[in-house]
Formats: C-alpha cells, sequence, structure tokens
C-alpha cells in the first residue's frame, strides 16, 4: 500500500490499461484521505482498501471492471475465509464503490467509458451502505405528517399489537434520539417514569473509544411519556408472554422461544433491530411524504437532533440527548439544520441589549 499513500493527485490523460491502473490508485488514495478526514484510525482505513486491491489483483481488473460474478466466484474460491470476515471484506468493497461512484463516475465514464457499478449487487449488499454525505432527515412537518397517517392506519392492521409496537419504536426513536440497538434491548424494568420531569429509560449506550456499552439516561419528553403509558397500558398485554416478569422486555418479539419457564411466566425474546428496521422502511412508503424516500432507524436518530436543534435547542443539550461523549460527533448530525442567519443575528442583538438593560438597572 505503500504506493498509493505516495501518489500525489495529479493525473494523466490516457485511456490504456496502465493509465486505469494508476488512476485506480489514485481514486484509492483519496477514498484513504476521505476516510482520514473523518476521523477514521490508520489501521481501520487500512481494512477498507485491502479487499478491493485484493479482488482486482487476482483478476488483474480496475475496479470497474469487476462484476458481481467475479466477487461471487473469489469470495467462493480462493478469498473463501469464516463468514463474518468475508461480509466484512465485501461490505468494505460496497462502501469504496459508493465513494467511487460519488467522487469519480463521471471522469470514469468520459475517460474510460465504463459506468461505475458496485459488483456487490443487491443480491448480498449489506443493508446499510455508506453515502459519505450528509443524512438529511425530512422536515419537521413531514415527520408529522407521517406519524399522523401511521396512527391513523393502525385500527385496520392485521396484527394490531405488532402495528402498535412498531408505531411506538419509530416515534419513541425519533422524540428520544435512541440507536435502534439501544431501544430494542430495553426491559419493562429499564422504564423509571418517576424520574426528570416525563419520566427516562435506561438504554446500554454505543460507548466509545472500543469501552463498550455504557448505561445511560435516555429522555421521553411530554409526547414519549404519553405514548408508552398507553402502549404498557393498553397494548403490551397483547403479546404472549408474562410483562410483570422481572426480565421481560419492553418491546417483544411476537413469537416466544423454546418453552423455558421461570417461575411458570415464559420470556418472550426481544424485537431485534433488523426487524424494527424493515417495519420502519414499510411504514416510511406508505405514509412518508415526498422528497425522502424512506426511512431507516438511524435517520430517526439524525432527525431528532436536526429538529430539536432547530426548535431551539442548543448544541450542547443535542450532544447530551444523543448520549455522545464528543461537541464534533454531534455537529454532524445537526449539519443539515435549516438556518437562518438573519433571525439569530436579530435575536442574538436583542439579548444583548436586554442584558445591557440589566447591567444598567443592576448600577443604579
Amino acid at each position: 500500500m505503500a504506493e498509493v499513500l505516495t501518489l500525489g493527485p495529479q493525473r494523466g490523460g490516457g485511456s490504456g490499461p496502465a493509465d486505469q491502473r494508476a488512476y485506480f490508485f489514485d481514486t484509492l488514495a483519496e477514498y484513504q484521505w476521505a476516510r482520514d478526514a473523518a476521523g477514521l484510525m490508520p489501521a481501520t482505513i487500512d481494512q477498507l482498501v485491502k479487499p478491493v486491491v485484493e479482488v482486482c489483483d487476482h483478476y488483474g481488473l480496475v475496479p470497474w471492471e469487476l462484476t458481481p460474478r467475479h466477487v461471487d466466484q473469489y469470495f467462493a474460491g480462493p478469498g473463501k475465509r469464516a463468514r463474518g470476515t468475508v461480509r466484512a471484506k465485501i461490505n468494505n468493497i460496497d462502501g469504496y464503490f459508493a465513494f467511487l461512484e460519488q467522487r469519480f463516475a463521471g471522469e470514469i465514464s468520459r475517460r474510460f467509458g465504463a459506468l461505475v457499478e458496485s459488483p456487490v449487487d443487491p443480491f448480498n449488499r449489506p443493508r446499510h451502505r455508506g453515502d459519505f454525505g450528509l443524512r438529511i432527515p425530512p422536515s419537521q412537518k413531514a415527520m408529522r405528517d407521517f406519524f399522523a397517517a401511521w396512527r391513523d392506519a393502525l385500527p385496520q392492521a392485521r396484527k394490531w399489537a405488532v402495528a402498535c409496537r412498531d408505531y411506538v419504536m419509530a416515534k419513541l426513536a425519533y422524540l428520544s434520539g435512541v440507536r435502534a440497538a439501544e431501544l430494542c434491548g430495553v426491559g419493562m424494568a429499564d422504564v423509571h417514569w418517576e424520574a426528570g420531569q416525563w419520566g427516562r429509560f435506561v438504554v446500554q449506550g454505543k460507548g466509545a473509544r472500543g469501552s463498550g456499552p455504557r448505561p445511560r439516561e435516555a429522555f421521553m419528553f411530554e409526547q414519549g411519556r404519553e405514548l408508552l403509558w398507553w402502549y404498557v397500558e393498553e397494548v403490551r398485554g397483547h403479546f404472549r408472554d408474562d410483562p410483570e416478569h422481572p426480565l421481560a422486555a419492553l418491546f417483544p418479539s411476537e413469537r416466544l422461544p423454546r418453552p423455558v419457564e421461570d417461575l411458570n411466566m415464559p420470556i418472550a425474546p426481544a424485537i431485534v433491530p433488523a426487524t424494527f428496521r424493515r417495519a420502519l422502511q414499510t411504514a416510511s412508503r406508505l405514509y412518508l411524504p415526498e422528497p425522502v424516500p424512506e426511512l431507516f432507524p438511524h435517520l430517526l436518530r439524525h432527525a431528532c437532533a436536526t429538529h430539536n436543534y432547530e426548535r431551539g435547542m442548543s448544541l450542547w443539550e443535542v450532544q447530551r440527548l444523543l448520549g455522545h461523549t464528543w461537541t464534533t460527533t454531534t455537529v454532524r448530525y445537526v449539519a443539515s439544520a435549516q438556518a437562518d442567519p438573519e433571525l439569530g443575528f436579530r435575536e442574538a442583538s436583542e439579548r444583548a441589549a436586554q442584558r445591557l438593560e440589566w447591567d444598567k438597572g443592576s448600577l443604579r
């Protein structure tokens, strides 16, 4: 990889095999620089590009010449490893192609007459493909309309309790900004109605710098408290387990595990993030107004941060809401907030004038 790291940004105008390979290494270098600018560690960046070089070297091709068959044959043959290793390599290849499509697709088409398309087709593609850009959530009005339409459709759902569970999870994720995995892991005993002004619930946070999960309090706010209270009182008891069990999940699966009883009280497994993700995706396709085509759980987290920031919550408060350790992480979540500099300037001037009047009054 030393060759990649020492290349400069200068590119020639040829279109032969040597020119294509040189251009390929240029794109790898810029991909590394982009990931370095995003704060990734050198060891992580190295693992991102190795699978791309590995497959291209095996076939003697540049990336835009690879096809899904090349990838399938390689990882079913000479590149076959443990399932998790293969999956990680395929994800990294697809991530590189997302970058390539966004930054270089036009120039590759003009110079080499090739269409940039990931050889990791939808059959093998990971559920969340990185776009390396801003995650722009729907507007506040679009989110209000989405949840209103979904709520109105609940009485007609074939599985009413399951539909209500999915709806409550989605809206609570939007209001509290918690991740899908955090929300799925919440138990009935983790909800503390008496905490704070409207109650809070404990989640196992993501952790930072390899420290592992860290428990933290998530906020319900007034809407979330009313919604969750209705769910616990009216919906939770429709699932096939005992919600009074000390280990009962707040959002259970509709299926029970193999018969295992503890004090004659069966425990239903918690819903998994993939199930929640599919339910949210289906609902967004049905009820979400354009232009955002569909929702996924992490976009709800972005929407929570962006909309609260637009409504006047400070950056530090948004940081605490999301459970971030670093403010620089939170800034990326509110990068698409609709700001009004003129309104901000006027409000700042009014606050300065009020402080000046207060200072004058205190001196009298």
